[in-house]
C-alpha cells in the first residue's frame, strides 16, 4: 500500500464540487435498472421564484439521507426533482418588475406578459437547482420536471376534463375568498387567519314606519351598504313583534326586511344581525333561506363599486369604514364602539386582508374524492410519521369544503373551457377546439382564468412519471415510497395528492408521509424575514461544508419536535467532519509499505471481534431508526460508532500493533483499520456524503488492487448490514469490562489533574468468578497503553502501601498509586477547598428541602431536581473525604 497525505486542515471547499461532478459524470443519481425493488421519493417542488431557505435545507437534506441510504441498500432508488410554477408568487414578481418600469400587465398584454414570466422562471430555476446541488442533493436531474412543462400540462388538462365529465368540476356564482392585492380568488386553505385588535361597532336602523328602531353590532360597518336584511333569533322575545316588518337602511335609504333565523346568537352583541349575503358566508346562507337579494359592493381591487352611494365609491374598505362611521355619527345613528379581538383572513402569499366576494368561479366537488383518501388512511395504505398528524388529516377530510380552483391570473394552466359568442355553449375539451362543438361557429373564446397552482402539484407523484401515458417509469416507480414534507401543507398538498392518486391511479401515491420539524431560532421563534433570524443554507455550506449542514439537521431532527437552531449549531456537524478527516489522515500515514490483507483472511483478535460486533450493533441501530424515520437516532448511532468506538477505542488500542516489531502484525493491524474505516465510511455516507466519498476515493488509490473488487464510488457501494459471523457478544462484554477499568482510572487521573505525559501504576484485585479475569491479563499491554500506566499488576488483595486510591468496578477493584504522580500537599489543599465548597452548596439545598413553604409551593419537578442535587453533592463529598483519608495517611 501507499501512504496518502491528506491536507492538515479539513477544507470541504476543496473537494465538494469535484465530488458532486464525479457523481454526475458516473450517472450515479439515476436508478440502477439492474435492481428490482424500487425506492422512490418525489421532491416537494420549490417555487420557481424563490431561493432555498433553511426549511428547504432541512427537507432536502433528510430526503437525501433517505435516498442515499436506500440506494446503498441495493434498491432501484429514484429521487425525482422539479420546480413549481407558483402562479400567484411568480405573477407578483413579474408585475413588480413591470411596475418598476411604469408598465402594467394590461399594458403589456397576455402573450408578452407570459414571455416575461418565463424569463423569471428560467433565471430563478437555475439558482434553485444550483443550490440543491450545493447542499449535495442526489436527485436524478435527467428526470427533472416543471409543473408547466408540456407533459404536466397534458396531465392537468386530462384531469380537469375527466373530473368535469364525472360531475366533480362545476362552475358557479359563489362567495369566495378574494385577495384584492393579488386580484384573484383563493381556496379556503390559502387563507391564513390572524388575530386582529379591532372594534365592535353599534348603530341602529329605524323602522320604516317610524315607530321604533333595531340595534345591530358589527366589526365591518362598511358592509352595511350591501345589507339586504336584519336577522334575529325566532326565540328572542325582544324582537318577536318586529319580525316581518322593515327598516330603512341609513346612508342608502333602501327598505330591508327583519327576518327570523335560528343561526343568530341572541347573546352576541344586540342579538340582531345585519345581513350582507354578498360578503359573508353565513349571511349568504341566511339569504338563501329567506330569498334575499345579493348586492356586491366591491370592485376586484377591493374598492367600493357603483352599487353604493356615490360618496363611497372608489374608497378602500378601511377608508369607507371611517366615512360610514362619520356619516352614521353625523346623522345620529351611531351608538358607540368597543375593543374587540377577532380573526381576519389574510392572503397566504401577500398577507393582504381577504374579502368575502361574490364571484363566478370553478370548483372541485371534494367529498367523493375525500372519501377515497380517508379509506387510504383507514386501511393503512398511507402512514404518517409522527402518527399524531393522522388526526389532522382525518379531521380535515371529514370537514372538507369544495375547492375553488380558478384564479384571475395569467401565469398558470389556463382553464380548458371555451365559450361560444353565437350560441353561448360551453365546450370543455382535452384539445384546443377551432369551433363550437354545438353550432360550429368559429367565434369561440377561452376562459380567461388559470387553475390554482395546487391543481397541477396535486398530480405530482404520477404526472412526473408520464401519466396519462402508460410509461415504463409510471409502471416501475408508482406508487412512490416516501413523501418528506412540512406539516403546514398537509391540506394544500398532501391530502390532495392522496385524493388524486386514489381517483386516477387507484392507489395512494406514497406509503409513508414524514412530516419534518419546523425550523426555529434558539428563542423558539419561527424564522422569518421580518424578524431577521433566517439562516441561508448556502452560507452554512460556505462556512462549514455541506456535510455539516446535512449531519447537523439529521442529528437534531427528533420526530415531532421543532428544531431550535442558530449558525453555531452547525459546529456539531463540522466537528464530526474534522474528526473523520483527522482520524483518516492518521491511518493513511501508516499505509506506506504495508501489505493489505482482506478481512476474510484475517484471524481476528478479541479486540477486532469487539469492533466488528459493535459495527453490527451500529448497522442494526441505523436500520431500525431509518425504518421509522428517526433521523436523530440513526445519525447518533453513526456518530457514536465512529467517534467513540472506532476512534477513541479501536484506533487507540491498535497503536500497539502499529508499533510492533512484527511486520505481519503491522500488516494485520493496518488491514483491519482500513477494513473498518471503509465500513465506517459506508455507514456514514448518507449523513456525510462528500467527505466519505472523498476519503473512499483516496483510500482506493492508496490500497489499489490489493483490496480486491470494490464499487466505483461509495455512493453505490453496499450499505453495512448485520453479518452474523461478526456477532461476538462475549468479546463485546469483556471489552466493555476493560473499558470500565480504563474509564475509572482516567477519571481518577482527571480528578487529581495528573498530566497526560505522567505515568501511573495500579494494582487490580479481581473478584472470584469475574468472566473477564483472563481477558484483563491477556490485554494488560492495552490497559497500560489506554490508561497511561507504567505498570499494572494483578494481585489477590488490597495493597498494604498507603496513598493508593481505590476505584471500584463490576467484578474488580483497582488501586492507583496516586501519591507517586502528584504533589500530595497541594492535592490535599485542593480537595479540602472543593469539599468546603460542596458542603456549603449542600447546606443551602438541605435548608430548602427542610422548608415546608418551599415543598408546598415549588412544583414536583423542581423538588425532585433539588433532591438529585443533594444526592449528587453527598456522593461527591463522600468521595473527597475518602480521597483525603487515603492521602493523609
Amino acid at each position: 500500500m501507499k501512504a496518502v497525505e491528506l491536507d492538515k486542515v479539513f477544507n470541504p471547499r476543496e473537494f465538494e464540487d469535484r465530488i458532486y461532478q464525479l457523481w454526475m459524470d458516473g450517472r450515479f443519481f439515476s436508478p440502477d435498472e439492474a435492481k428490482t425493488e424500487p425506492y422512490v421519493i418525489v421532491i416537494p417542488p420549490p417555487n420557481v421564484t424563490g431561493v432555498l431557505h433553511l426549511g428547504h435545507g432541512l427537507n432536502n437534506s433528510l430526503q437525501d439521507v433517505l435516498i442515499r441510504y436506500h440506494r446503498m441498500l441495493g434498491k432501484r432508488a429514484l429521487w425525482l426533482p422539479g420546480t413549481d410554477h407558483a402562479g400567484i408568487a411568480t405573477q407578483n414578481v413579474v408585475e413588480k418588475q413591470l411596475r418598476a418600469k411604469g408598465v402594467s400587465r394590461r399594458d403589456l398584454g397576455r402573450e408578452k406578459f407570459l414571455e416575461e414570466a418565463w424569463k423569471v422562471k428560467d433565471a430563478h430555476h437555475a439558482i434553485i437547482t444550483d443550490q440543491l446541488k450545493k447542499i449535495g442533493s442526489s436527485c436524478d436531474w435527467e428526470r427533472e420536471r416543471f409543473t408547466l412543462d408540456d407533459g404536466l400540462s397534458h396531465a392537468v388538462r386530462e384531469v380537469f376534463v375527466s373530473l368535469y365529465e364525472k360531475g366533480l368540476i362545476y362552475r358557479g356564482n359563489y362567495l369566495i375568498n378574494w385577495c384584492p392585492s393579488c386580484g384573484t380568488a383563493l381556496s379556503d386553505d390559502e387563507v391564513e387567519h390572524q388575530e386582529i385588535h379591532g372594534k365592535l361597532y353599534r348603530y341602529f336602523y329605524p323602522l320604516t314606519d317610524g315607530t321604533g328602531r333595531i340595534e345591530v353590532a358589527t366589526t365591518r360597518p362598511e358592509t352595511m351598504l350591501g345589507d339586504t336584511a336584519v336577522a334575529v333569533n325566532p326565540a328572542d322575545e325582544r324582537y318577536t313583534a318586529l319580525v316581518g316588518r322593515t327598516v330603512t337602511l341609513p346612508l342608502v335609504g333602501r327598505e330591508i326586511p327583519i327576518v327570523a333565523d335560528a343561526y343568530v346568537d341572541s347573546s352576541f352583541g344586540t342579538g340582531a344581525v345585519k345581513v350582507t349575503p354578498a360578503h359573508d358566508v353565513n349571511d349568504r346562507e341566511i339569504g338563501f333561506r329567506h330569498k334575499l337579494d345579493e348586492i356586491n359592493i366591491l370592485n376586484p381591487d377591493g374598492t367600493l363599486n357603483e352599487n353604493v352611494p356615490e360618496r363611497y365609491r372608489g374608497l378602500t374598505a378601511i377608508d369607507a369604514r371611517k366615512r360610514v362611521i362619520e356619516d352614521l355619527t353625523e346623522q345620529g345613528f351611531f351608538l358607540g364602539a368597543k375593543d374587540h379581538d377577532h380573526q381576519i383572513g389574510h392572503c397566504y402569499r401577500c398577507d393582504s386582508r381577504i374579502e368575502p366576494y361574490l364571484s363566478e368561479q370553478w370548483f372541485v366537488r371534494m367529498k367523493p374524492l375525500a372519501e377515497k383518501a380517508y379509506r387510504a388512511w383507514e386501511t393503512g395504505e398511507v402512514r404518517f410519521y409522527p402518527k399524531r398528524w393522522e388526526n389532522t388529516y382525518k379531521n380535515w377530510l371529514n370537514e372538507i369544503r369544495d375547492w375553488c380552483i380558478s384564479r384571475q391570473l395569467w401565469w398558470g394552466h389556463r382553464v380548458p373551457v371555451w365559450y361560444c359568442d353565437d350560441c353561448e355553449h360551453m365546450t370543455v375539451t382535452r384539445e384546443d377546439p377551432v369551433s363550437c362543438e354545438k353550432c360550429g361557429s368559429a367565434a369561440i373564446r377561452q376562459d380567461e382564468d388559470v387553475l390554482d397552482t395546487w391543481f397541477s402539484s396535486w398530480l405530482w407523484p404520477f404526472s412526473t412519471l408520464g401519466w396519462p401515458e402508460a410509461t415504463d417509469d409510471l409502471a416501475t416507480y408508482y406508487p412512490t415510497t416516501t413523501l418528506v414534507t412540512a406539516y403546514d401543507i398537509i391540506f394544500f398538498w398532501v391530502a390532495r395528492m392522496i385524493m388524486a392518486g386514489m381517483e386516477f391511479m387507484g392507489k395512494a401515491p406514497f406509503r409513508d408521509v414524514y412530516m419534518t420539524p419546523l425550523v426555529r431560532d434558539k428563542q423558539g421563534r419561527k424564522m422569518s424575514k421580518s424578524l431577521g433570524n433566517g439562516i441561508d443554507p448556502l452560507e452554512i455550506v460556505d462556512e462549514f461544508g455541506a456535510d455539516a449542514l446535512k449531519f447537523t439537521i439529521a442529528f437534531l431532527s427528533v420526530q415531532g419536535q421543532d428544531l431550535l437552531i442558530d449558525k453555531d449549531t452547525f459546529g456539531v456537524g463540522s466537528r464530526f467532519a474534522n474528526k473523520i478527516w483527522n482520524a483518516t489522515r492518521y491511518l493513511m500515514m501508516n499505509l506506506e509499505g504495508r501489505t493489505f490483507i482482506p478481512i476474510d483472511r484475517i484471524e481476528p483478535t478479541q479486540i477486532d471481534r469487539w469492533i466488528l460486533h459493535r459495527l453490527n450493533v451500529a448497522a442494526d441501530a441505523v436500520a431500525t431508526a431509518m425504518e421509522s424515520y428517526r433521523f436523530n437516532d440513526a445519525s447518533s448511532a453513526v456518530y457514536e460508532f465512529f467517534w467513540n468506538e472506532f476512534c477513541d477505542w479501536y484506533i487507540e488500542a491498535s497503536k500497539l500493533g502499529l508499533a510492533s516489531e512484527d511486520e505481519n502484525e503491522k500488516n494485520r493491524t493496518v488491514s483491519m483499520l482500513v477494513a473498518i474505516l471503509r465500513e465506517s465510511l459506508a455507514l456514514m455516507h448518507p449523513f456525510m456524503p462528500f467527505i466519505t466519498e472523498e476519503i473512499y476515493q483516496k483510500l482506493a488509490t492508496a490500497v489499489g488492487a490489493e483490496a480486491g473488487a470494490a464499487a466505483a464510488a461509495l455512493i453505490v457501494a453496499r450499505y453495512p448490514e448485520h453479518k452474523p459471523e461478526w456477532d461476538a457478544p462475549e468479546a463485546a462484554s469483556r471489552f466493555s469490562s476493560l473499558q470500565e477499568l480504563v474509564r475509572l482510572v482516567r477519571t481518577l487521573r482527571s480528578e487529581f489533574t495528573i498530566p497526560p505525559g505522567s505515568t501511573v501504576r495500579f494494582d487490580v484485585v479481581i473478584e472470584s468468578g469475574f468472566d473477564a479475569a483472563e481477558y484483563f491479563v491477556e490485554h494488560v499491554a492495552v490497559i497500560e497503553s489506554l490508561t497511561g500506566a507504567a505498570g499494572v499488576a494483578f494481585v489477590s488483595e488490597k495493597p498494604a502501601a498507603h496513598g493508593t486510591i481505590a476505584v471500584v468496578g463490576t467484578g474488580f477493584e483497582a488501586y492507583v498509586y496516586v501519591r507517586d504522580a502528584i504533589d500530595v500537599n497541594a492535592a490535599i489543599e485542593r480537595l479540602e477547598k472543593a469539599r468546603g465548597k460542596a458542603q456549603a452548596q449542600l447546606d443551602v439545598i438541605e435548608k430548602k428541602l427542610a422548608n415546608p413553604g418551599f415543598l408546598a409551593n415549588a412544583g414536583e419537578e423542581i423538588v425532585a431536581r433539588e433532591h438529585e442535587k443533594r444526592n449528587e453533592l453527598t456522593r461527591k463529598i463522600e468521595k473527597m473525604v475518602g480521597y483525603l483519608a487515603e492521602l493523609s495517611q
